[in-house]
């Protein structure tokens, strides 16, 4: 029975090379002379640390022209909130989002079973498999999911007759 896998993966090593090389742009760039202004990556958190909200801004811009520059869909960052920390310094999160998480992958198999098509689709742990009987159907669901959700990166892999 044809099927295909609708899964959301980044490339973690082209966010490492992003985020060293938004690090070098602000150590060089003047209007962050003196300052704190840094990146940092761990576990698929983003860490920025600025003097002060427009500097964040403008660290969070720097990212995600890199980012964007090595093809990592920057749709997969999720901001978190901005904390102060010792004197007026702050720091914000942003998680890079990695798999289909259960409220999406529900969403997405909600409106497969809407749209009256005949194929199934099921939560594999953080992918969900749609399978169906003929390869048509199987594409027509791509295009649906494709135009449905806009707003999280995914990729349609695994395609199998």
């Amino acid at each position: 029975m044809p099927s295909f896998d609708i899964v959301s993966e980044i490339n973690e090593v082209e966010v490492r090379n992003a985020v060293d090389q938004a690090n070098k742009e602000i150590g060089n760039r003047f209007d962050f002379k003196g300052s704190d202004a840094r990146v940092e990556y761990k576990d698929k958190i983003l860490t920025l640390f600025a003097d002060d909200d427009f500097k964040r801004g403008q660290v969070m811009d720097i990212l995600v022209g890199r980012l964007s520059k090595r093809n990592v869909d920057v749709r997969a960052l999720k901001e978190g909130a901005v904390e102060k920390i010792s004197g007026n310094k702050i720091k914000q999160t942003v998680t890079v989002r990695s798999g289909v998480e259960q409220d999406l992958g529900k969403k997405i198999v909600k409106l497969i079973k809407d749209s009256k098509m005949k194929v199934q689709a099921s939560i594999q742990g953080d992918a969900v498999r749609v399978s169906g009987g003929k390869r048509d159907d199987l594409q027509n669901a791509i295009a649906l999911v494709k135009k449905s959700i806009t707003d999280y990166p995914l990729q349609y892999q695994n395609f199998r007759d």
